[in-house]
């Protein structure tokens, strides 16, 4: 409320001045017209609702879109980088922002990327381009096990939880998801009101907390479950094994952000940090994992079930396979989250140097299961840094069947970035639970930037696929992704990674395999060496 008592300072200051002027000295006229000026800027920032800044802060939140408006030419002497390292170059925020706000994204000039850069990728156009189809393609999530098959857009909300994010963020992303028709994770923190007021598709996220099916001492409590997930907004349900930010470390919740309603949804004391723990104790098996999925989705009333990972070694994802073949049945879907991805606040060691990356564990749940023979009963979606709309072609190619995301979409709801989530001191009310701070942020507008971004993304993604000669995602191929490996050699995805055939590791494992497939065992996430 500083910035309420700091315009109302400065309302007394302009009438001290105007009686000054009307009574004294003219000289007086001078400095009341300019604070006059301010204070209307001031009072009009208050009360607009197009900037999230301006409304938290008034006038001095101007010098930042001053400071955007000649970032060009500045650019040469103040380097910015774009959020995966690279040096600024119409960064992945300025599509964002531009397609949120409905603004047209040509660029004149061509390409400002080196294309003879070692690492740069490129998708492989056809000559001879087919039509676009009228309507995005969707894919269906719901194996055999399923009696409620769910129709997932190619680009969905990534989880985020009310407790990181604020009540108007997540209100935000669930009505332009409802407006726009896809589907919004609700993160681990519980399914609250603000998921369920705007009508949008949900995908609830149990994580190890067991937020919102808890019992008091912390374990999973299947009635509160039934209960909830029968919900109608409620899709599908995605049991989260660990996350690309910090796999293997359970998430935090500052006690600064445990107010007394989040205390309530997740069912934990306020006030106090909040901790979700490293592993389950649901299951301790991948045997039990997989009856568990299934238990799921019984009690959910045959929804889609599946699990969220960032994939770390191969044999326990085998162990997985194992285990699905040996009971029978398996989740609805696989969640891929990549090791660079995430929104949440993670120590620098887990962010930089555990897990892997999206493209590595994409290609590795790909090929485990189809080599298993398992995967077209599994969709796979892919959460990692996916912004536009050739990430979107690119995850596609690699294994994937639809992508998620976290900080583009937070970006759309106008995430500038601050990296102060972690302090409940966001300038822009995405990642705070102060009510006056989340104030700032405008539903009725962001929800409309979030349904503008995602659909320009997804039609820029659906176009590609049609420059590629592809009417729909079973049209792309391993050989139309190529990457340069040196400077003179170029190398298509094809090539460069290894594709197992259907059921090769159940007839004849390859060489490269082998050793991994024999220590996996379904008894155990530890390997059977």
């Amino acid at each position: 409320m500083v910035r309420f008592f700091l315009v109302g300072l400065l309302g007394l200051v302009v009438v001290a001045a105007v009686v000054a002027a009307t009574v004294g000295a003219w000289e007086w006229w001078i400095p009341a017209l300019l604070l006059a000026v301010v204070l209307v800027v001031a009072l009009h920032d208050l009360v607009q609702r197009r900037h999230s800044v301006l409304r938290n802060y008034p006038v001095l939140g101007h010098v930042r879109y001053l400071l955007e408006s000649v970032r060009p030419e500045f650019q040469q002497y103040f380097v910015e980088r774009n959020f995966d390292g690279r040096p600024f170059d119409r960064d992945v925020r300025t599509v964002v922002y531009e397609r949120a706000k409905g603004i047209h994204g040509e660029l004149s000039f061509g390409t400002e990327r080196d294309v003879y850069e070692v690492g740069y990728e490129y998708l492989v156009h056809s000559t001879a381009p087919v039509p676009e189809p009228e309507e995005p393609p969707r894919v269906t999530v719901g194996g055999p096990d399923c009696a409620r098959p769910y129709s997932m857009s190619l680009l969905n909300v990534s989880s985020m939880s009310f407790g990181a994010l604020s009540s108007n963020a997540i209100r935000a992303l669930n009505r332009g998801a409802a407006a726009g028709r896809f589907a919004h994770d609700t993160g681990e923190g519980g399914l609250t009101p603000y998921h369920l007021e705007g009508g949008g598709d949900l995908v609830w996220e149990i994580g190890s907390g067991y937020f919102g099916a808890r019992t008091r001492d912390g374990h999973f409590d299947p009635s509160q479950f039934a209960d909830r997930s029968a919900h109608d907004h409620v899709k599908a349900v995605s049991l989260k094994l660990s996350q690309g930010a910090k796999p293997g470390v359970g998430g935090v919740l500052p006690a600064a952000k445990v107010s007394d309603e989040i205390a309530r949804y997740r069912g934990v004391p306020a006030h106090e940090k909040c901790v979700s723990p490293a592993a389950h104790t649901a299951f301790t098996t991948p045997c039990e994992l997989v009856r568990f999925v299934a238990r799921l989705r019984e009690l959910a009333g045959g929804k889609p079930v599946g699990f969220k990972l960032c994939v770390g070694s191969r044999i326990e994802l085998l162990a997985l396979c194992k285990a699905m073949l040996l009971e029978g049945t398996t989740p609805d879907f696989i969640i891929v989250d990549g090791a660079e991805g995430g929104t949440a606040a993670a120590p620098l060691e887990y962010e930089d140097n555990v897990g892997l990356p999206l493209t590595d564990g994409l290609t590795t749940v790909h090929n485990a299961l189809v080599a298993t023979g398992l995967r077209d009963r599994i969709a796979v979606g892919a959460s990692g840094k996916v912004a536009t709309g050739n990430d979107i072609v690119k995850r596609l190619i690699q294994g994937a069947d639809y992508t998620n995301s976290a900080r583009a979409m937070m970006m759309a709801i106008g995430c500038i970035q601050a990296q102060r989530c972690h302090t409940n001191m966001c300038p822009v009310g995405v990642a705070t639970q102060d009510p006056a701070r989340a104030r700032a942020l405008d539903v009725a507008d962001k929800s409309l930037r979030v349904q503008r971004y995602h659909a320009s993304t997804v039609r820029q993604a659906v176009q590609i696929m049609a420059s590629m000669g592809a009417h729909e995602p079973s049209g792309l191929t391993t050989d139309m992704l190529r990457k340069r490996v040196a400077p003179s050699t170029v190398r298509s995805y094809s090539e460069l990674y290894e594709w197992l055939g259907r059921g090769e590791l159940l007839a004849d494992p390859p060489a490269t395999w082998a050793a991994d497939w024999r220590a996996a065992t379904p008894e155990s996430f530890r390997c059977a060496r």
